[in-house]
C-alpha cells in the first residue's frame, strides 16, 4: 500500500507517518520503480504500535527503545519494566501537579463570587498583584505541594 492508504487505514496523518519513519520508529518501506514508498501490513502493525504507545503518553525516545526490544526479542525485559515504571512515576507526578493546579484555580475562583465591576474582581486583583510581585491567593501554600510532588516522582524513578 502507498502512504495515503496507510494513512487512511491507520487514521494517522501522512506527515506523521513520514516523521515516524525518519525517526526510525517505522522500518523503511521498500521503494517502487517510480520511487514511491510501498508499505505492507507489517508497517501498519508498527504504526499502530507507535500510536498506541504515544496514546499512553510515552515519549518518542521510549517508543524507539520499545521498538528496539521488538527487533531483539531475546533481550531481557528489565529495560521495558524500568521504562514503564518511569512512565508511571511521571504520570503520578503530573497528576499531583494537576491536582495542585486545580487547588490554585479553585482558591483563585473563591476570591470572586459576586457580580461586580471588573475593578473589584478578586480574581483580577490577585492576578494583578502576582504580576506586580506581591503574594496572591492562588499560590498561598501550593509551592510546597508542587515541590513535594516533583521530589516524590524523582524518588520513584531513581528507587
Amino acid at each position: 500500500m502507498r502512504i495515503g492508504e496507510l494513512s487512511r487505514t491507520s487514521g494517522c496523518d501522512v506527515e506523521t507517518i513520514r516523521y515516524y519513519e525518519r525517526e526510525g520508529l517505522l522500518d523503511a518501506p521498500r521503494r517502487e520503480a517510480n520511487g514511491y514508498r510501498r508499505y505492507d501490513d507489517g508497517h501498519l502493525v508498527q504504526l499502530n504500535f507507535v500510536r498506541h504507545c504515544r496514546s499512553l503518553g510515552m515519549s518518542l525516545s521510549d517508543v524507539r527503545r520499545l521498538r528496539e526490544f521488538e527487533r531483539n526479542p531475546s533481550r531481557d525485559c528489565d529495560g521495558i519494566n524500568t521504562l514503564l515504571d518511569r512512565q508511571i512515576a511521571q504520570i503520578h507526578a503530573q497528576r499531583l501537579a494537576l491536582e495542585a493546579l486545580e487547588g490554585q484555580l479553585r482558591a483563585l475562583r473563591e476570591t470572586c463570587r459576586h457580580h461586580q465591576p471588573a475593578s473589584e474582581c478578586g480574581i483580577l486583583q490577585n492576578l494583578q498583584q502576582a504580576a506586580a510581585g506581591a503574594a496572591c491567593e492562588c499560590h498561598a501554600g501550593t509551592h510546597e505541594a508542587v515541590h513535594d510532588a516533583a521530589h516524590e516522582a524523582g524518588h520513584a524513578t531513581n528507587g
